[in-house]
């Protein structure tokens, strides 16, 4: 029976995740498989890999055919680079205290070079949650000048027809004090006429005495 290696899909549509599962070649891709040795979320950034490091290399070590993207997984996991380094001691090149070290030696850069990736994420996110409060406070800042604006519009319409109402009543009550001050004016009028009437009729007999 030949193993294969490979991914068997799960997730809702859009956000997958995947075992990484030993299966018969001849099996459907996300049908019954042998042993499930680790699992893949490509969603996040970095994707998200666990891996069950000592059954990966015992199905490679064995013959299990990994797909092209468990392949890219096992090497970035350092699983291919064990199976060389293994490989070299049964050839005789170097022993396994040797190959232990180049091991170790290799597992450090890549993780240091993880951690970079890393580091260099964070800062990236940072930034843009930097530029995107920014952008935020400047939206909100316009939007409180726009609205002092409205405010300061409708304080000084509101301020001019109270203006126009006062000079609107002051009018009327204008109007309204016209007549009056007229009666009063005919009504002295008619008071110096008698009185002079008075005094004509008071000189005309004075005069015929």
């Amino acid at each position: 029976m030949a193993v294969k290696l490979r991914l068997a899909r799960h997730g809702r549509k859009r956000q997958p995740y995947y075992y990484i599962v030993a299966a018969d070649s001849r099996a459907p891709r996300d049908g019954k498989f042998i042993e499930r040795i680790g699992s893949y979320s490509p969603v996040s950034n970095p994707a998200k890999i666990e891996l069950d490091f000592d059954r990966a290399l015992t199905w490679l070590m064995n013959g299990a055919q990994p797909s092209d993207t468990v392949r890219r997984i096992l090497s970035y996991k350092g699983v291919l680079m064990k199976k060389h380094l293994l490989e070299g001691v049964k050839k005789g090149a170097f022993n396994e205290e040797e190959a232990e070290k180049r091991f170790k030696a290799w597992l450090a850069e890549k993780e240091a070079k993880i951690s970079s990736k890393v580091s260099n994420l964070e800062l990236a996110q940072r930034e843009a949650d930097k530029a995107r409060l920014e952008a935020e406070r400047k939206v909100k800042e316009q939007k409180a000048q726009e609205l002092a604006k409205k405010f300061a519009a409708e304080a000084e319409a509101a301020k001019a027809a109270q203006e126009a109402e006062k000079a609107e009543e002051a009018t009327e009550e204008a109007k309204a004090e016209a007549p009056e001050a007229k009666a009063e004016e005919k009504v002295e009028a008619k008071v110096e006429e008698k009185a002079e009437e008075e005094k004509a009729e008071e000189t005309t007999e004075n005069t015929q005495e």
